[in-house]
């Protein structure tokens, strides 16, 4: 076999491939024998009729349409492997020469990974915020937990307050018509939660036990029932029960209660700890977040449209699946929006063109940098996902083998450790780079 390799565009090659006569032949003859197993040609067994027999019968374009199956994919990638390009989009393929006695001569043009063009990528000067637990925000995640611990207590008398819990049951009327989905018995409602409609649970304050009393508000002018939406309602409702939050004392005893600290003073500290801690993985990530987005901004590259439509497909596949998760399909989660598939596809392109260009940019830096992973490394960060998950390191490879992400998997590693080497870096003096650009080796000659 023989590739020719012409860059025809910016990111688009072609490969002229030519697969020997010789070969080209045999394909011919194992399709005949193939054919001549499947079909009767008198004076002969299934399978045992010759080549020229078969030809007779099913044409000679038949068999040698059922011979290039077998040849044009295998030759295709070994194209690839031996021009060293990194295809990023399925290949046109154009028929050039399909005769018998001679070369099989095809073309395949495809889209190619782009180049790279770095810009500034050390000493960008993103600035990391300073760690600070205020004395208020520790006193608020103390009042959430006293809230979350609180003793709910039955309201025999008196009316209903914001944060109370009320049982009621409704029922909606649209024109003195009542309708679908409008009515519910014994419904726990947290008044102030926000999860009723616009309107309803300030209406309930001030009602009592037993009582009944009509709540008048307005559908949201976008609300996933067309009936509903920008329509005035009435729902009557009765109110059953009340409950009411009876906060315990912040003090040792609290603590003994909640946690494995004998006193407040501990359980404060213990919290205030936490939540360092938290802040700290909150800055730091936003920080490795914003280095990362400068380097990628400074960078130039052109995307392949191929590149952005494939990745298009794969959000939208996971999206797919997880809607079908909760048995939702695509369809209704599109009326729910007001919009079509076609529509929501164009809303993620902005999404994956910035998810491409940052693994490209960081790509490019890993090896200008020359950042890679052993075997050795691999199998560390394996450990590592074994202990967080609870699973065994060879199953966890045969999972990936599996799905065939062990390469993604490998990748993923050098793309944190390059994060880490642009974090770490970032008050460096900026690298000269007017003619010292970077571009992802897409294995064409130019």
């Amino acid at each position: 076999m023989a590739v020719k390799l012409e860059k025809i565009e910016k990111n688009k090659v072609s490969l002229e491939i030519i697969i020997d006569a010789q070969d080209f032949s045999l394909a011919i003859d194992r399709a005949a024998k193939k054919a001549a197993g499947e079909i009767n040609i008198p004076g002969f067994r299934k399978g045992k009729a010759p080549r020229n027999m078969v030809e007779k019968v099913v044409g000679l374009d038949y068999l040698q349409n059922e011979a290039l199956e077998p040849l044009l994919g295998p030759a295709y990638v070994q194209a690839i492997e031996e021009t060293a390009i990194e295809p990023v989009s399925r290949p046109e393929v154009e028929l050039m020469q399909v005769e018998d006695g001679k070369d099989l001569v095809f073309k395949a043009i495809v889209e190619v990974k782009p180049e790279v063009e770095l810009g500034e990528y050390l000493g960008l000067g993103v600035e990391k915020e300073a760690v600070e637990v205020t004395e208020e925000q520790l006193e608020e995640e103390l009042k959430r937990r006293q809230d979350q611990h609180a003793k709910l207590v039955s309201l025999e008398d008196g009316v209903i307050q914001d944060k109370d819990i009320a049982t009621i049951d409704f029922e909606g009327f649209l024109d003195d018509v009542p309708f679908e989905g409008g009515k519910a018995e014994n419904h726990e409602l947290a008044i102030g939660s926000g999860s009723f409609i616009p309107g309803f649970e300030e209406q309930l304050i001030g009602a009592r036990p037993s009582q009944e009393l009509d709540v008048n508000v307005r559908f949201p002018d976008e609300y996933h029932s067309k009936e509903l939406e920008g329509k005035d309602v009435i729902f009557k409702v009765k109110v059953n029960s009340v409950k009411r939050k009876e906060l315990v004392p912040l003090d040792d005893e609290f603590a003994k209660d909640v946690s494995e600290f004998d006193t407040l003073a501990e359980l404060k500290e213990d919290i205030r700890q936490k939540m360092v801690t938290a802040a700290e993985l909150k800055i730091n990530n936003e920080f490795r977040a914003e280095v990362v987005k400068k380097a990628t901004e400074n960078a130039t590259v052109e995307i392949p449209e191929g590149m952005i439509e494939s990745r298009i497909e794969n959000m939208m596949r996971d999206m797919q699946n997880s809607l079908s998760q909760q048995g939702i399909t695509m369809e209704q989660y599109c009326q729910y929006l007001n919009t079509d598939e076609v529509q929501l596809k164009e809303s993620h392109k902005e999404q994956a063109v910035a998810g491409i260009k940052t693994e490209l940019v960081l790509e490019a830096i890993a090896k200008k940098e020359e950042i890679t992973v052993s075997d050795e490394d691999v199998e560390n960060e394996m450990v590592k996902l074994s202990e967080q998950y609870g699973r065994k390191v060879e199953e966890l490879k045969q999972a990936l083998l599996a799905r065939g992400e062990l390469e993604w998997f490998k990748v993923g590693i050098v793309s944190d450790r390059t994060i880490d080497f642009l974090a770490e870096n970032n008050g460096e003096e900026k690298k000269e780079t007017t003619d010292e650009t970077e571009n992802t080796d897409t294995g064409i000659k130019e």
